[in-house]
C-alpha cells in the first residue's frame, strides 16, 4: 500500500492531476467543481481536424479542465518569423455547444486563413477553448461552484503563453463569440482588461445577464456588461445581431451603447435585417467583424 501511495504521489506530482488528497478523493469542502487533467506545462498537443492541434488540460487556478484547439498561421513556422510573437484570436462557442462547433459548423479556421492569405486580417494564432468546463454554463463567470471566468482569463491564456509564441499586450488578445460566447466575448474584456483588450459578440445573450443561468440577482448583475461598463475599462468592443433575432434583438446592442463611456469604445452596432440565431447568419456577420478586428488588433512582431 505504501509503495502504491509513493508511486501515485510521484505520478500526481509529475502530471499535476490533483491539487490535494481531498481533491483526489472528491472531498473538497469548498463545494466548488474540481476536475482532473494534466497541468499546462505537461499538456500535450496532438494533431486534430482542419489543421488544428488540440489538448485537454486542467487549469491550476480554476481547477477546471477542458479541451482547447489551436491553429497557427503559415508564418508561424517560417524561418523568417522564428523569433516573431503573434496576436491571439479566441473563438468562443455557444451554450449548449463545444469548441469543435467552430471547426465543424463555423468553417474555422479556414475562413480566417482565407482572410489572412488575402491580407485582410493580420496573421494571428487562433485559440478555441471550452467555455463550459464540466458542461456547466455560468456565462463565463466565477460562481461559488464554478470558476468559469478564472478558467478563461487566467488558465487558458497561461496555457497558450507557455506553448506558443504569442504577444502579451491586451490589444494583442481578442475574443470573438457567438450567442453565449458572444456575451462572454464582450464581458471578459470588461472584467479583465489587462488580459483582453478586444471583444466582439455576434447575437450575444442579453447584456443585462441571463436569469436562467445566474439565478442570484447580485451575481448576475455584477457579471453583466451593462454593469461592468460603469468601470470604464480601456477596451474596444464590437457587437452584431439580426433584426429578426428575438433572443438578441438590436435593442440589446442599443442598451450596451448607452452604458459605454470612454475610454471604453464600442463600434457602431452591426445589424443584419434578416437572419436567425444560427451559423449561416454569423458567417454573414464575419466580413464586417474581421475588417474591424484587423484595424484594432496588434500586429505580430
Amino acid at each position: 500500500m505504501t509503495a502504491v501511495a509513493v508511486v501515485s504521489t510521484w505520478v500526481n506530482s509529475h502530471f499535476g492531476l490533483y491539487a490535494s488528497w481531498s481533491d483526489l478523493l472528491g472531498t473538497d469542502n469548498s463545494g466548488a467543481l474540481v476536475m482532473a487533467g494534466p497541468p499546462p506545462r505537461t499538456a500535450t498537443f496532438t494533431r486534430s481536424i482542419n489543421g488544428t492541434v488540440s489538448t485537454y488540460f486542467r487549469g491550476p487556478q480554476s481547477r477546471l479542465a477542458g479541451e482547447v484547439y489551436v491553429w497557427t498561421p503559415p508564418q508561424y513556422a517560417e524561418k523568417a518569423y522564428h523569433k516573431t510573437h503573434f496576436p491571439v484570436i479566441e473563438l468562443l462557442h455557444g451554450s449548449p455547444g463545444e469548441p469543435r462547433d467552430w471547426l465543424t459548423r463555423g468553417g474555422m479556421p479556414g475562413a480566417i486563413a482565407h482572410l489572412m492569405a488575402s491580407h485582410r486580417l493580420t496573421p494571428a494564432v487562433v485559440v478555441i477553448p471550452e467555455i463550459t468546463p464540466g458542461g456547466v454554463d455560468t456565462d463565463c463567470s466565477n460562481t461559488p461552484a464554478v470558476r468559469g471566468a478564472t478558467w478563461l482569463s487566467k488558465d487558458v491564456p497561461g496555457l497558450i503563453r507557455h506553448h506558443f509564441r504569442v504577444l502579451s499586450a491586451p490589444r494583442a488578445w481578442a475574443l470573438i463569440g457567438i450567442s453565449t460566447g458572444g456575451f462572454c466575448a464582450i464581458k471578459l474584456p470588461m472584467q479583465f482588461p489587462k488580459v483582453f483588450g478586444i471583444g466582439a459578440g455576434m447575437d450575444s445573450d442579453p447584456f443585462a445577464g441571463d436569469p436562467t443561468v445566474l439565478k442570484r440577482t447580485a451575481l448576475r448583475t455584477a457579471n453583466a456588461p451593462l454593469t461592468l461598463a460603469r468601470s470604464r475599462p480601456p477596451v474596444t468592443l464590437f457587437a452584431a445581431t439580426s433584426a429578426q433575432d428575438s433572443w438578441s434583438p438590436p435593442s440589446n446592442i442599443t442598451a450596451l451603447a448607452r452604458a459605454i463611456r470612454p475610454p471604453t469604445t464600442l463600434a457602431p452596432g452591426y445589424v443584419l435585417q434578416q437572419g436567425g440565431h444560427n451559423w449561416r447568419t454569423w458567417a454573414r456577420m464575419e466580413p464586417a467583424l474581421f475588417t474591424w478586428l484587423n484595424s484594432v488588433l496588434e500586429k505580430a512582431h
